[in-house]
């Protein structure tokens, strides 16, 4: 599973943060125009995110994930995968998502990344990060491999081994360029302890700086305040994931 509609991500909110959001529309370098959300603090930021949603797309989420990191002092801009199939415009919650991922490809993705990456470089954000979760957790350290000059690729519960719309991470392990924060569960029925030891061998192999954490008995899709019971496990990835960004800005 991931996240419902009606979730939203588990971290505080910072009221009184003097933060700016807009909903934009992008256009990649094939001539896809693609939906966007950005969030920015009001004093120009340094590091920035481009995060990666889940199967679903861009949604509620994701917007407000956005707004957390800006509330923190970091321009994000969460961006939508169904531009090609699906256009532009802002879908209400009985959207038919599953038909338009399997049109998706990492070419595709990728392209769109790399217009958002550009679009926060426009904006002064000189350390670039991805985010991403589920679907986007591959494609966070998809991009990594894919010449977007990243400072870093986070990614929670995403596929070391899925082929989806490309090779596997593991498959592009020597053409990674940044460092890799993997955030994954311990009951996860579709990643396995296995893909993630694949993961964990073939980086060290590859060189490439890593670190992988496994939440032992969290559920796919944890990072979510519905689910109270794996509050400790969220906690600590948001901090992880605060402390990646720091470490390498």
């Amino acid at each position: 599973m991931c996240f419902d509609r009606d979730s939203a991500p588990p971290i505080p909110v910072i009221a009184g943060a003097a933060v700016s959001h807009d909903d934009l529309t992008l256009t990649s370098a094939d001539g896809n125009r693609f939906a966007a959300f950005l969030a920015a603090p009001e004093e120009p930021a340094r590091a920035g995110a481009v995060i990666l949603p889940d199967v679903r797309g861009l949604y509620r989420f994701y917007e407000e994930l956005a707004l957390r990191f800006a509330e923190r002092g970091y321009a994000a801009l969460a961006l939508d995968y169904f531009g090609r199939t699906a256009g532009a415009e802002r879908r209400d919650d009985e959207f038919e998502y599953m038909p338009h991922v399997g049109q998706t490809t990492d070419d595709g993705v990728q392209a769109d990344t790399r217009a958002a990456a550009a679009h926060l470089r426009g904006l002064g954000v000189e350390q670039l990060f991805t985010v991403g979760f589920c679907f986007g957790g591959r494609a966070s350290w998809v991009a990594a491999a894919s010449g977007h000059g990243l400072a870093g690729a986070i990614g929670f519960y995403g596929s070391p081994t899925r082929e989806r719309g490309g090779p596997s991470v593991v498959a592009r392990a020597n053409d990674i360029t940044a460092p890799i924060l993997a955030l994954q569960a311990g009951d996860d029925q579709n990643i396995t302890a296995e893909d993630n030891a694949a993961f964990e061998r073939t980086l060290t192999d590859a060189g490439v700086e890593h670190e992988i954490v496994t939440y032992d008995g969290a559920p796919h899709s944890f990072f979510d305040r519905k689910q109270e019971a794996f509050a400790d496990a969220s906690d600590d990835a948001w901090r992880r994931t605060l402390a990646f960004v720091d470490s390498h800005s």
